[in-house]
């Protein structure tokens, strides 16, 4: 336990005492991510990829190194095949507006999982209609994508892991799947990056999304990964600085992977901010991290279950875990517990279709991280406790 208390130790918005059980939203950022971000804007302020004085071009190495940081984690085979992003959204959002909306035609069909945030729902929807192509709803079943996919399919849209229930598609099946039609697999990995290593070379994934303040980092910056050859294809989506190499008032030139779609000033201090917070990462055992969650999961679930009139909505052993007190509003708990300093996440979670075949408006979810200990647990259940009894 010694090294949980280490980690534990190195994020100071835990010294309030209060207990953060809503890490599945954003989670809480080490010293070290704080430390950069300030350093960047007390000391080494400058943009990037633009000026030549010595600031500039130690921030411009800094986001490189960054960027193939990134394409390191994800297993990924080259460092243009990462793309700066503000966030999940924005990069499923440039999938379908830079990429799909040139390859639908009508009748051509995008086959969506009942598992998605509305982040890699609403960009589908959108492109369907602009397109004229059909949204087929997939119950995340392997078997029903076998019967589901045709030569119509062109897009596959899935999550690595549910923000609702937890639950992980068997991700290595569905690509090798959806790649026997020749569709194109996206993965919203906002979640599932946190908790599961991806290797999108060996999964042979065409584009992965996942947003740096869910992996300890600071919020406004996501990333989009793509395979070279895709990316390639698409057109550039937003205009601006540093994306272009000619330009004139009748026609304009863009530039090489990845900075054509990188218009504009970037997030510099959250880049400078998320290299800290990955270097940080290296100092942990991964394996022992996940261990230790799914032993505190199992501990959180033996606690919930004792209580009366409860109904789980997550997979077992999870770090995520939605679940409803009968003939109590969801809202009602939040705001209890809010009160005695404990944070968790209530409602519909950005995923309606969800919660209507789950049967419910909403849900309370508790979300885990090695930051959390069985003491945060014994305080929410003691206090979970005492709203019911004040609500019943």
């Amino acid at each position: 336990m010694l090294l949980l208390e280490k980690f534990r130790a190195d994020f100071p918005a835990l010294a309030s005492h209060n207990v953060y059980l809503d890490s599945a939203a954003t989670a809480l950022k080490p010293q070290t991510m704080i430390d950069a971000t300030i350093e960047y804007y007390a000391h080494n302020t400058a943009t990037a990829q633009r000026s030549l004085h010595q600031d500039a071009l130690q921030v411009t190495a800094t986001i490189e190194q960054t960027r193939q940081n990134i394409a390191d984690l994800l297993h990924a085979k080259s460092n243009c095949e990462i793309i700066w992003t503000r966030g999940t959204t924005e990069s499923i959002n440039l999938i379908a507006q830079s990429y799909a909306r040139a390859q639908l035609h009508i009748g051509d069909e995008i086959i969506v999982s009942e598992l998605e945030h509305h982040s890699n729902l609403l960009p589908w929807l959108i492109v369907a209609k602009q397109t004229g192509a059909k949204i087929i709803k997939w119950s995340a079943d392997i078997d029903e994508l076998s019967r589901l996919l045709s030569a119509r399919t062109k897009i596959v849209a899935i999550t690595q892991m549910s923000n609702v229930t937890g639950f992980c598609p068997d991700l290595a099946q569905i690509s090798q799947l959806v790649h026997q039609t020749n569709a194109v697999l996206v993965v919203d990995g906002a979640q599932g990056v946190i908790h599961h290593p991806i290797d999108v070379e060996n999964l042979n994934i065409d584009f992965y999304a996942f947003s740096a303040h869910k992996l300890y980092g600071p919020t406004g910056l996501g990333i989009l990964y793509g395979k070279q050859h895709l990316l390639n294809q698409m057109d550039v989506w937003h205009g601006g600085g540093k994306m272009l190499k000619t330009a004139s008032f009748t026609e304009f030139t863009v530039e090489d992977l990845p900075y054509k779609f990188e218009a504009g000033t970037q997030n510099i201090a959250g880049i400078i901010g998320f290299k800290a917070t990955l270097d940080w990462l290296t100092k942990w055992n991964e394996a022992q991290l996940e261990s230790y969650i799914k032993q505190l999961a199992d501990y959180t679930e033996s606690k919930l279950s004792q209580l009366t009139n409860i109904q789980f909505y997550s997979v077992k052993n999870s770090p995520i875990i939605s679940f409803n007190i009968q003939n109590i509003h969801h809202n009602d708990i939040a705001i209890l517990l809010s009160e005695q300093n404990i944070a968790i996440r209530t409602g519909e979670l950005c995923a309606k279709p969800l919660m209507a075949k789950l049967g419910c408006h909403g849900v309370i979810r508790i979300s885990l991280m090695p930051y959390n200990n069985q003491h945060d647990i014994d305080h929410f259940i003691t206090a979970l406790q005492n709203a019911i009894e004040l609500l019943t």
